[in-house]
């Protein structure tokens, strides 16, 4: 388990590595910084001292080295915007991203994980064909189209939601949520659903393969040859072998619906860090942008790598796969 968890880690540094070359060189070559910062009457002198300052007078090796240190710090300097910490800026608007990807996800799974039974249990019946027809919908179109419209329908029509914003929120330390207030709650519905509409056709589609191949089994035929009704059979036994891919699906698409989340909170104008990155690629603030890129990067690392555990853990086979590729490469 040891190799397996040094290999792991070893890879995902690997990987941040990688991202972080790719954002150092984003902040270094998409404009100079010092132009950037300083206004067009500043004098030589003031940018030459900037330019100490920021260390961009030493080799890129050295540049480079010092980037990786003060990201893995958690400092990415200043925005060029809003002349703030870019770690307190992200800090700020993440609660509301998180708030936002977890209503996504639960209701991802409350929803697809009943359509996705109900779908393979009738798969012959017409409301089971439409159900897979309107999957094909949820998929295919994209998310800001969706957006535009709820707020066309139940906003502007019908004037049953907001349209844009997060509605009032409170302070718990330093964490702030719209949940526990009536106006944070009715903030969260348009912006939940249309994220939440491609997670519920892929965890539908999903639970309707697995639930199709497990009533095949053999140990189902023998459950329904006990005499077991078909809700046990259905629910029991053959929901329950299911769950692990849908979880599994699950934990790593909140990576994707954090990165992703950038296009339904521009649409709803939703103050999380997808509306800062855009807004940062607008004004061209780099130190913004490379920070996004660092922490969405490392989200996704952090929840693969603990996938890759979690099996581990299940299933020893993986963990003797990576001693024995261990040896192999000695």
């Amino acid at each position: 388990m040891l190799v397996f968890l040094a290999k792991r880690l070893v890879n995902a540094a690997g990987v941040m590595l990688t991202v972080a070359l790719i954002a150092f060189v984003i902040f270094r070559f998409v404009g100079d910084p010092v132009e950037l910062m300083l206004n067009e009457q500043a004098s030589q002198a003031q940018r030459d001292e900037l330019r100490e300052r920021l260390g961009l007078n030493r080799n890129l090796v050295a540049q480079f080295a010092t980037f990786v240190a003060n990201a893995a710090r958690g400092d990415f300097g200043i925005s060029y915007r809003n002349q703030q910490e870019v770690f307190t800026l992200i800090a700020e608007r993440f609660p509301a991203t998180l708030e936002l990807v977890l209503v996504a996800t639960i209701l991802s799974l409350v929803v697809g994980i009943p359509l996705g039974v109900y779908t393979a249990i009738r798969r012959d019946s017409l409301s089971a064909r439409l159900l897979e027809f309107v999957s094909v919908l949820g998929v295919s179109l994209p998310s800001f189209a969706l957006g535009i419209l709820f707020i066309l329908l139940f906003s502007v029509t019908l004037q049953w939601l907001p349209a844009f914003g997060r509605g009032e929120v409170v302070q718990i330390g330093g964490w702030s949520t719209g949940l526990l207030t009536p106006s944070g709650r009715l903030a969260l519905i348009l912006p939940g659903i249309t994220l939440s509409l491609f997670q519920i056709t892929l965890v539908m589609r999903l639970v309707r393969a697995e639930m199709l191949e497990t009533m095949r089994t053999e140990f189902i035929r023998f459950a329904r040859a006990r005499g077991l009704s078909n809700r046990v059979v259905h629910f029991r036994y053959a929901l329950r072998n299911c769950l692990m891919p849908v979880i599994t699906v699950t934990g790593l698409q909140i990576g994707n619906l954090i990165a992703f989340a950038l296009v339904t909170e521009t649409v709803f104008q939703w103050p999380g860090m997808g509306l800062l990155f855009v807004q940062a690629v607008t004004f061209v603030d780099i130190p913004v942008m490379a920070a996004y890129l660092m922490v969405v990067s490392f989200i996704f690392v952090a929840l693969n790598t603990a996938v890759d555990l979690l099996y581990a853990y299940v299933d020893p086979r993986l963990r003797e796969d990576a001693v024995a590729g261990a040896g192999n490469a000695r």
